[in-house]
């Protein structure tokens, strides 16, 4: 009566019988409010947890709700009792980072048959600078026993780290673990598209002929309980023409994983109930357009001055793809400061809240190479800024190098570079440590040339 919430038909007709309405009238209208109100999320959606994680990747927290890789963390605990080196291969959405975090980590956390009790399990990324970042981590615990380094994202090697003999050595310091005096034990999680990249180092070639071991989508019955079992953890119910559905539109479709994750996450906020139903699905986009309409929405909240700086924003998170596909790109914060701070913040606010990017430890990333392909408006801003986007990733490294260097005058661009730079970028977009160094550049050249 408050208005406050739509009431049940039963007693929407008993107002209406008590007003003098017509029943048939209202009925209409009280069905056609209800499937609106299926197809928006609901308010109290995040009042608990979701079984599905979206586009993030399923954490070692998570196991209780992982489901559909039994037989492949099987496989790969073998290769891990049996090899020192290990490298899991698997295209961009197969699920790598999920199975090394919510399926491999927790059952080495329960002991799996090992020899003897891992001193210690360490997670991380490659980034930008490898050594420099993890070399510390790369030491075993001081404790009996190995230590156990899982290096998600492996191919950052190559398209974050710009210094062939930093790599080099990353990579060298990683195949220690092949020496059993080491007390390193290293599992690799690589991207399929990068697997020729991998072969430059010998060593690394010997891993991936010994002990690789490839992801592939799911089979359609593991599709079953990727779908299914998270929601029977949870007490929910999956309707089975749901399940069929999606059985049907996933089923050895490369990379479907994330999306299809994101499609039930998005379902899930639509239910009814205890129940995830295939009209909440539709509501929600399906598989093909989850994604897209929930960037489109966060997207569309925006401001016209913040819409353009998310755009930036997005764009900074993307690597374009040199003969490889594009790839995201981890950005610290700080290098987010070519807009005011609070247009910035209330941007990732937006972003993150809506599940397309993660915010940890002050790095901001897409939540999944996904997003690049799935949300047409961000493949749109790509495309149309490929040559650009190199330009300033390279622009971006310099900047970097030459303010490491104590802002050495022989670190500055010159020449061609100069002048790609200067003619392809805008003030808008770039840093202030980005400008000052195309700034000093510009003025390096101009007193060169005058002398």
């Amino acid at each position: 009566a408050a208005g406050e919430k739509l009431p049940t038909l039963a007693v929407t007709l008993a107002y209406v019988a008590a007003c003098g309405g017509n029943a048939d009238d209202w009925e209409k209208r009280w069905r056609a409010v209800t499937e609106e109100l299926a197809a928006m999320p609901r308010e109290d959606a995040g009042a608990e947890e979701s079984p599905y994680r979206g586009l993030t990747r399923f954490e070692p927290g998570d196991a209780d709700v992982f489901f559909g890789r039994d037989q492949l963390i099987e496989n790969l605990l073998a290769l891990v009792r049996a090899h020192r080196s290990v490298v899991v291969l698997g295209p961009s959405g197969s699920g790598k980072s999920s199975l090394l975090r919510a399926g491999l980590i927790p059952r080495l956390s329960e002991g799996a048959g090992l020899d003897t009790p891992l001193a210690a399990i360490r997670i991380l990324t490659p980034g930008a600078h490898p050594v420099r970042t993890h070399a510390e981590r790369l030491r075993p615990a001081g404790k009996p026993g190995d230590t156990l380094v899982l290096v998600d994202q492996f191919e950052e090697v190559f398209t974050l780290c710009t210094d062939p003999a930093e790599r080099a050595e990353f990579i060298d310091l990683l195949l220690t673990s092949q020496d059993p005096a080491s007390r390193l034990r290293v599992v690799l999680g690589v991207r399929a598209d990068f697997y020729s990249r991998s072969l430059e180092h010998p060593e690394l070639v010997q891993v991936v002929r010994e002990a690789g071991i490839p992801v592939g989508p799911p089979s359609r019955e593991e599709l079953r309980e990727v779908i299914v079992r998270p929601a029977t953890a949870r007490g929910l119910t999956v309707e089975r023409t749901l399940t069929a559905q999606l059985l049907d539109e996933v089923t050895g479709e490369p990379g479907g994983l994330p999306l299809l994750s994101h499609a039930l996450l998005e379902t899930w906020r639509r239910r009814s109930g205890r129940m995830l139903t295939l009209k909440a699905y539709e509501a929600a986009g399906g598989v093909r357009g989850a994604i897209a309409q929930t960037a489109e929405d966060a997207y569309g909240s925006l401001s016209t001055e913040r819409a353009d700086v998310a755009r930036l924003v997005m764009l900074r998170l993307v690597t374009p793809g040199e003969g490889a596909q594009d790839t995201r790109r981890p950005v610290h914060c700080a290098e987010l400061d070519f807009a005011p701070e609070e247009e910035v913040d209330a941007v990732l606010d937006r972003l993150v809240s809506a599940r397309l990017l993660t915010l940890d430890d002050g790095t901001v990333e897409l939540a999944h190479e996904a997003l690049i392909t799935a949300w047409p408006r961000l493949a749109g801003w790509i495309d149309g800024a490929r040559e650009r986007l190199v330009v300033h990733r390279r622009l971006t490294d310099a900047a970097r190098t030459w303010d490491d260097l104590g802002r050495e005058p022989g670190a500055l661009y010159r020449g061609t570079r100069l002048a790609t730079a200067s003619e392809q970028l805008s003030d808008n977009e770039l840093t202030p440590l980005e400008r000052d160094f195309l700034t000093a550049s510009e003025a390096a050249f101009t007193a060169e040339s005058r002398r």
